[in-house]
């Protein structure tokens, strides 16, 4: 997988997260760059932990399904990605200002399942798994260090556009992996 297919996976990835760290802006009153580095260490943390631990279950499992690990990747990808979508025209989430470690370690874990169905897909294709999960990781971390200014500085109105946009691309690329492997498209 290239760079910028793997770049795109940690953007759709992190939307999630973006779109959490925008709400924890909304319910800060005082936000300093602490929280900022608090949320993207959370978030970007568990992001960069659960594609390594799914690419370890796939890769456990590969010899078991690997004439139909094009079809695995497609489904995941479009699921999580149909989700976000389905998410995106939601109500909104209930604002909580705390950032204590349960409360962060139950967000980043929400956020992070579908970084895990990822890595699985990422044993089946070969992808670099240190590489992927560091992508991964860094992006959700920026992105999720921003959005808690965001949200912060503009409110709730960008919100469902990032899970929107984060589940288009997640399924665009299921959609790519699938016709590769079919030999109707080749990039």
């Amino acid at each position: 997988m290239s760079f910028i297919g793997l770049f795109l996976i940690a953007v759709g990835l992190s939307m999630d997260a973006f779109a959490v760290s925008i709400c924890k802006g909304l319910s800060v009153k005082k936000l300093s760059p602490k929280h900022a580095l608090l949320v993207g260490v959370y978030f970007g943390g568990f992001q960069f932990l659960m594609p390594v631990i799914g690419y370890l279950l796939g890769f456990r499992f590969e010899h078991l399904i690997t004439n139909i690990d094009h079809w695995i990747a497609f489904v995941l990808l479009a699921f999580i990605g149909g989700n976000m979508i389905k998410e995106s025209f939601g109500k909104s989430e209930e604002l909580n200002d705390d950032f204590g470690f349960k409360t962060m370690f139950l967000m980043a874990v929400a956020t992070s399942i579908d970084a895990l169905a990822v890595g699985i897909s990422f044993a089946f294709l070969g992808v670099d798994i240190v590489t992927a999960a560091l992508l991964i990781g860094a992006t959700t971390f920026v992105l999720s260090g921003a959005g808690i200014f965001v949200g912060n500085i503009f409110g709730s109105k960008y919100k469902s556009k990032a899970e929107l946009a984060g589940g288009i691309v997640l399924i665009l690329i299921g959609a790519k992996i699938l016709l590769e492997h079919l030999g109707i498209i080749s990039f």
